[in-house]
């Protein structure tokens, strides 16, 4: 337990003080100040009703700018990747790994360590950039977030650290199998690129392959249903619904998020769901999510933990 520990703040200190770090904190933050900006405007430019007004800030587009909630949702992959793409093979390479493991700290605690440090890590990460642009928000609109709103946003950064820690889970994954750093880190950007450009076209095909959208109503929808369920294979999309259903309290149904960037972001039914029934919405998804990290990690701590490591 004193190995797990002492590996742990250590890479938790070094997580902080990283130039790639730094560098992504302050690009998610200035994303995510402009888009709550410009969500701020557009909500005082108009007269909506003030219940769960707050939570707007987060899903409210203007003009060419994405929601808060799309830089989210493509930029923790990428922090994620930043922390765990050399988290292994960086330090087999230059000999640090085997110095390690001949002191009094078992192996397990080594790949333990790093993978609570990263979380954590993601963790305060988007929970001080979600108080910041909230602020701002704040500030402009002046109305404060109810109760209700809070445990969303709550249950929002929960959700977000699942998510980023499934990506930083397949950064470790490829730092363990691959030997070199530039090839684990371009492994990982492929797959998230994979997920955002091409999984849509892919779920198109086999949609169409397997059930033509015809003229009728029932073809249509059945081609669509598929699309979706193909999608869902998508850590990405998974993470976009369970969100949009947190952060819209009018989403009834996950249909209909394939094309959340094309509806409004100020739509929502007069009788939103309660928190407990979104949660039990977005309940499948969290737990795919959470199996999918669990998975990532579970190989790599596997590989790990039996492959040879000799000193240099």
């Amino acid at each position: 337990m004193q190995g797990l520990i002492t590996v742990f703040w250590k890479e938790f200190a070094d997580d902080f003080t990283r130039w790639r770090f730094i560098i992504l904190f302050v690009l998610v933050l200035l994303a995510g100040v402009f888009a709550i900006y410009i969500a701020a405007e557009n909500i005082t430019s108009e007269v909506v009703d003030t219940k769960f007004v707050f939570l707007r800030l987060f899903t409210t587009s203007g003009g060419a700018l994405p929601s808060f909630l799309t830089f989210i949702v493509f930029f923790v992959p990428i922090v994620g990747i930043a922390l765990g793409f050399d988290a292994i093979n960086s330090e087999r390479s230059s000999g640090t790994l085997s110095r390690v493991l001949s002191q009094p700290i078992y192996r397990d605690d080594v790949i333990n360590g790093k993978f609570l440090a990263g979380v954590l890590t993601i963790a305060i990460l988007l929970t001080s950039i979600v108080i910041l642009v909230g602020g701002v928000g704040l500030r402009m609109i002046g109305v404060p977030p109810s109760s209700e709103e809070v445990l969303r946003l709550i249950a929002f950064l929960a959700t977000s650290t699942v998510y980023g820690a499934f990506w930083m889970g397949l950064a470790i994954l490829f730092s363990i199998f691959l030997r070199r750093v530039a090839t684990s880190a371009l492994a990982s950007i492929a797959i998230w690129i994979f997920f955002i450009f091409f999984m849509s076209m892919i779920a198109g095909f086999i949609a169409n392959a397997l059930a033509p959208a015809g003229e009728s109503v029932a073809s249509q929808v059945r081609s669509a249903e598929i699309q979706i369920m193909v999608m869902r294979i998508s850590p990405l999309i998974l993470f976009q619904e369970a969100v949009v259903v947190l952060l819209v309290p009018g989403t009834r149904t996950m249909g209909q998020l394939l094309q959340l960037q094309a509806m409004p972001s100020s739509s929502m039914l007069p009788n939103p769901l309660s928190l407990g029934q979104s949660l039990l919405i977005v309940w499948p998804h969290l737990v795919t999510l959470i199996a999918l990290t669990a998975v990532c990690f579970a190989v790599s701590y596997i590989k790990f933990m039996r492959e040879e490591i000799r000193s240099t």
